[in-house]
Order: C-alpha cells, then structure tokens, then sequence
C-alpha cells in the first residue's frame, strides 16, 4: 500500500506539536513543583508522565501515514525544548525516541489498525524509553525496587494518558469535525 503525502499530512503533526510543545512547558513546571507531594514515594511521580508520551500517539491516530507519529513527537520536544526545561537538549533526542516507539506499533499494524487496543500499545511502547532512560540518567543510585515500580508506572501512565488518552482525543475531534482531511475522521 502507497502512502501518499499531502501538505496537509505534513503541516497538522507540526501543529499539533507546536501545540503539544506549548502544554510541555507547563506540564514540565507542574512536574518540578509537584515533587515534593510524592516525597514519601519519589518513583510515583511517574503515574504522571503519560501526558509526555502524547504527541506520538497522537499524531500517528489522526494522520495514519509513516512518520506522523516521528514528526508529532519530535516537534513537540523542539518547542518544549525552545521555551525552555530543566532538562535541555535532552528533550529532543528522547521527543524523536518517544515519536519512533509508537511508530514501530503502527507499522507493526501495516498502518491499518486504530483502535484502542493499538493506542494502549503504542503509548505503552512510548513509555518504555523513559522507563529506561530516566533510571540510568537520573535515578541510578535509587534502589532496584523504585526503578522497576517506577519503570512500570511510566508505561502504564503511558498507555493510559499517552495512548487511550489520544485515541479518546482523537475520536473527539473527528466527532467535531476537525479532521474532516485524514481518515482518522471517519473512524
């Protein structure tokens, strides 16, 4: 099957990210000043971190076409990085990570498959980067206990805020009629 791309197809991740980049900032502030309410268990912060996986997900569902969820992702983290976060260029790198986990699911499906069952995956497969990621980087001296919970918690946020989350998302959007130019509208 041909997949053939339209400004449109192009343009609306972008968007999307620019968008999702802009809730990024905030959500990166309301991480840092909600630490402190999960001091009595620091890896349950995580249950949290789903909306970071968002935008992948997000943009394979609404576009359906190779590289969506790449594109969605990684300029996501480009705006996020460019207003400004306590983790720098960082972003950017883990954004295209966080983008291309999602797109393996959906190619996994021959891009025909966009139910919940392949959004739940998709934003659980999202959530595995930071799962490893942040254990090695920033938690590696916590005990093995805390980076396994907090290794599944981040995949669990992921698939329940990151994947259900953007399919309820975009099933709410193709009922309003904003995605009247992509198949996602129909379904």
């Amino acid at each position: 099957m041909r997949q053939r791309y339209r400004t449109v197809d192009i343009v609306v991740p972008a968007v999307l990210g620019v968008a999702v980049g802009v809730i990024f900032w905030a959500w990166n502030l309301l991480w840092q000043v909600s630490a402190p309410l999960f001091a009595f268990f620091p890896p349950a912060q995580a249950v949290v971190y789903g909306m970071w996986l968002v935008p992948g997900v997000l943009g394979g569902l609404i576009v359906r076409k190779p590289g969506a969820a790449v594109l969605t992702s990684t300029a996501a983290a480009f705006v996020s990085m460019v207003l400004g976060t306590p983790w720098g260029v960082e972003v950017a790198l883990a954004g295209f990570v966080q983008g291309l986990l999602p797109e393996l699911i959906f190619a996994a499906g021959r891009y025909r498959r966009w139910g919940m069952p392949i959004a739940l995956l998709a934003g659980a497969a999202a959530g595995i980067a930071p799962a490893v990621w942040d254990n090695v980087r920033y938690y590696p001296t916590w005990p093995l206990s805390f980076q396994l919970t907090y290794g599944v918690l981040v995949v669990i946020s992921a698939a329940v805020i990151g994947g259900a989350g953007s399919r309820l998302l975009t099933s709410a959007l193709a009922r309003a009629g904003a995605l009247s130019a992509f198949p996602s509208a129909r379904g």
